[in-house]
């Protein structure tokens, strides 16, 4: 019997998770990661949003730099918390309902934003729209995930959250050329209109993930249009199951840390923080460091999408060389990378007079590894843990992270206090832990 028949038996029975995971990966399928990746774009615009307008405020409001260290962290604590609530969320009531939820709630909190008036009113803001922000990216993953086929599983959730680079490199490339004629304002009603549009249109156009609706006997009709739009044969009376995924009861964070899950959740939680410590670093403050060197803000603009364009760049690697060479190889050749290039930035001249196109190129290659770690780590994650508690895991893990990006507001402004060489120095010990933790994970995804 063909894998595109999904195993269905006598009793019309049909095994998703076989018919998705050896199927192909069709147009249809390849729309719907189009649609999330999507998502992630938007999200990555609007978690930039900040760090391309901080100089910026620090003119209109009259405000030294560390006034915006609890606005960058608040926004933080509030990704930290969407994490764990959507990621819950997402096992439980369904990836998209969760994913779109937490689209609109964060653009909604970004049009809000212009009516700020100081750094304290802002970062109140940010915090509610950290929401949406943290709850958007672990239910995008687990959808991309559970709707191509097992080997190609690492590229679908890489070419998804390499959005967040990419959205960044939009959100700078914007800043580059609203900021000096519309100003900020302008530039945070683009960021949160935009989402929020497109997310009431994909209430239309997105589907719920197979995997999920397989264990919702209500809904198997739409898991039916589902597969038949991917290209399965299903029978008119199927009944569904999905056999390839360990059954876990319920999903909840003390599932992650029974014997079966603990070794890997510890060590991925902890290279989740300490990477994102490095990302935020970078995310939040490479345009303040820049600018405080003495550069004009476009060229420091052009440093952080740099930065982020870098990350794209190497996230598509990473999804390629996951894919080939295995995670673990992949993973850690990129992250020691990432400690030389910081170590190499913390070495360089960075002042207004000196060159700035070797720093801009070391930028580049160091955000491309950086991220590349970052990126694919969700991929790791998703392939960790089973589709029964995906969401939850992917998101706890990242909620755990996040508490590393609201180090990042104030370790930031304190290592810019000391030069550029301990903020990049930094960055690579951020790196350094995140090596260590990576070797450590048992379940990494083999090569094909």
């Amino acid at each position: 019997m063909s894998a595109r028949a999904g195993g269905a038996g006598p009793a019309s029975r049909v095994d998703v998770g076989r018919m998705i995971d050896e199927g192909d990966w069709s147009g249809y399928q390849k729309w719907i990661v189009l649609l999330v990746a999507l998502t992630i774009v938007f999200d990555g615009i609007d978690n930039q949003l900040l760090g391309v307008v901080i100089p910026t405020l620090m003119g209109e409001w009259s405000v030294p730099r560390a006034a915006f260290a609890p606005v960058a962290s608040l926004g933080y604590l509030g990704m930290m918390i969407g994490g764990a609530i959507a990621g819950l969320a997402g096992d439980r009531l369904g990836r998209r309902t969760a994913l779109l939820g937490s689209v609109v709630l964060f653009g909604i909190m970004t049009v809000v934003a212009v009516l700020a008036a100081s750094p304290m009113q802002l970062g109140i803001l940010r915090g509610l729209a950290g929401i949406g922000l943290g709850g958007a990216m672990p239910n995008a993953a687990a959808l991309a995930a559970e709707v191509v086929p097992l080997r190609n599983r690492p590229i679908a959730v890489t070419v998804t959250i390499v959005c967040v680079p990419l959205g960044a490199t939009l959100a700078g490339l914007l800043g580059i050329r609203v900021l000096p004629l519309l100003g900020w304002r302008v530039l945070f009603i683009l960021g949160g209109v935009v989402p929020i549009v497109a997310a009431l249109l994909m209430t239309l156009a997105l589907p719920e993930s197979p995997r999920f609706l397989a264990k919702v006997p209500r809904r198997w009709p739409e898991l039916s249009r589902t597969l038949r739009r991917m290209g399965h044969q299903v029978p008119a009376d199927a009944t569904f199951a999905d056999a390839t995924e360990r059954a876990v009861a319920k999903a909840s964070v003390k599932t992650l840390f029974t014997p079966e899950f603990r070794a890997d959740t510890l060590p991925l939680w902890t290279a989740f923080f300490s990477c994102l410590l490095a990302v935020y670093l970078g995310f939040s403050w490479l345009t303040s460091l820049l600018t405080g060197a003495g550069f004009a803000p476009g060229t420091a603009n052009t440093g952080i999408t740099a930065f982020n364009l870098g990350g794209v760049v190497g996230a598509l690697c990473g999804g390629w060389a996951i894919a080939r060479f295995g995670s673990r190889a992949a993973m850690l050749t990129m992250t020691a990378l990432a400690i030389a290039g910081a170590l190499g930035l913390s070495a360089q001249t960075v002042a207004a007079g000196s060159p700035i196109l070797p720093v801009i190129a070391m930028l580049a290659f160091t955000g491309a590894m950086i991220n590349g770690v970052q990126t694919t780590m969700y991929a790791l994650a998703a392939h960790v843990y089973p589709s029964s508690v995906r969401a939850t895991g992917v998101g706890t893990a990242v909620s755990f992270g996040r508490s590393g990006a609201i180090v990042s507001g104030y370790a930031g402004a304190w290592t810019l206090d000391y030069g550029h060489g301990a903020f990049f120095g930094l960055i690579a010990a951020s790196m350094a832990v995140t090596f260590v933790s990576l070797a450590l994970v048992r379940r990494h995804v083999q090569p094909s």
